[in-house]
């Protein structure tokens, strides 16, 4: 018999000391420390990491759209927060690169204008609105189909069984990958996912490096075979299409970097999370999953939004400070990394009136960053909406009362200073009638 797991105890810092955004046990549950560093010290520089944290809402919008003062250029290396923490074992890293692989090359997110302007007109073209509206009917045909087939069992790992598959077999649809290869993907993208957590050993994060170098020789090929023979994929278009002021496309560096960080970690990680923690907190909130059955067509769009600004899959990323910038007292000199949270921003009671609730009439519910803003705002923000809007319109559909499998959940977190996931979520549910 399965030991039966105990779930984790929340840490609850009670001065500002007592903060540690890599501490694994705080990142289970970060949101009183976020509280603590909104209400004392709205920009922090941590001790451990020399990151300055802005966690307030106003201050995080006014980073995002002040690309002159706040960079995101990826400067002095590949790794962002990682160089910062130790440019020696970095360097291990991209010489790793180097001698089994491709050196990465700075992502769409990792640029500054022009350079930024120029590469992201090829993308909107690829994500344009008709391609999207387009995809709608495969992914709730996809929704349905996964969901179909655990609905009569009555229980389930709600990870492993829609939260993950479901965004990994659109976008793998998307670039033409086989929905059989889907799990060594993820394989790679939980890799890539650790490494950018920042809290792995050197050995933890070289496998998770020789993990990225396999990815890259099973897409090398695919690449190769595009140019020669192009088709109607996302992946087609981003290895062929020219950039005007580049006068070239994107090379395999840029190719081999897009593939994990903005395509299939960017186009399914963050979504798999948010679909998991949507039931999590459906189960924790049996009103509003009853309030979201009884009128789905109303309610269903901004749970959506509500998931998204309450466990948002991407706690906060980076920015560089391109000159002395002062706020709230502290000057946060040239050259520093600035931690932009946005998940702390997100339940600001300035902005957001009782935040921490799962509120399904909440005014204007996508107002919230867990999309960024400004000219870095997710270009996939249309595709994962309509992930999310379909998994839990399957569930809506198909289920009728749902709760946690009792002892097979402890609800941690796999181990990041910047993403929120879930290891895994088994539930137990009534089966809805079907007529």
């Amino acid at each position: 018999m399965a030991e039966s797991k105990v779930p984790y105890q929340p840490v609850q810092p009670e001065r500002l000391e007592d903060i540690n955004l890599l501490d694994a046990d705080l990142q289970n549950c970060p949101y009183h420390a976020y509280d603590l560093l909104r209400d004392e010290a709205p920009v922090w520089k941590d001790p451990v990491t020399g990151f300055y944290v802005i966690s307030r809402f106003e201050d995080v919008r006014t980073v995002l759209l002040d690309t002159e003062r706040f960079s995101n250029a990826m400067h002095g290396g590949q790794g962002g927060g990682r160089d910062r923490l130790d440019a020696e074992r970095a360097q291990r890293m991209m010489q790793l690169y180097k001698d089994e692989g491709w050196l990465p090359a700075p992502t769409l997110a990792g640029r500054d204008d022009p350079n930024h302007k120029q590469m992201r007109a090829m993308f909107n073209e690829a994500f344009r609105p008709k391609r999207i509206d387009a995809m709608d009917p495969f992914v709730e045909s996809t929704a349905y189909k996964l969901i179909d087939e655990f609905a009569q069992r009555g229980s389930c790992d709600w990870m492993k069984e829609m939260a993950v598959p479901l965004p990994l077999i659109v976008i793998g649809a998307q670039v033409g990958v086989p929905e059989e290869d889907i799990w060594q993907i993820k394989a790679w993208t939980d890799a890539w996912v650790q490494r950018l957590g920042m809290m792995q050993t050197e050995d933890e994060e070289r496998w998770s490096v020789e993990m990225e170098i396999e990815a890259q020789h099973y897409f090398q090929p695919i690449f190769e075979r595009l140019r020669k023979e192009p088709n109607d994929t996302l992946l087609s278009d981003l290895v062929n299409r020219v950039i005007p002021e580049w006068g070239r496309p994107l090379n395999d560096n840029e190719l081999h970097a897009e593939m994990m960080a903005d395509t299939f970690v960017g186009g399914s990680e963050t979504t798999t999370n948010a679909i998991a923690y949507g039931v999590k907190l459906l189960i924790e909130n049996p009103q509003v999953w009853a309030q979201l059955k009884a009128d789905p067509d109303t309610h269903l769009r901004t749970l959506v939004e509500e998931v998204l600004r309450l466990e948002g899959p991407v706690q906060g990323l980076f920015r560089y400070a391109a000159c002395d910038i002062e706020m709230h007292g502290v000057t946060i000199p040239k050259g520093a990394m600035v931690n932009v949270r946005y998940a702390a921003a997100n339940r600001d009671a300035e902005e957001f009136e009782c935040p921490e609730q799962l509120d399904l009439s909440r005014n204007k519910p996508g107002r919230h960053l867990a999309f960024g803003s400004g000219v870095h705002h997710c270009l996939g923000a249309p595709l994962a909406r309509r992930e999310l809007y379909w998994a839990f319109r399957a569930l809506v559909d198909r289920v009728d009362e749902m709760w946690f499998a009792e002892g097979k959940n402890d609800f941690t977190q796999a181990p990041s200073f910047s993403l929120r996931a879930l290891k895994e979520l088994h539930i137990e549910f009534t089966p809805a009638q079907r007529s």
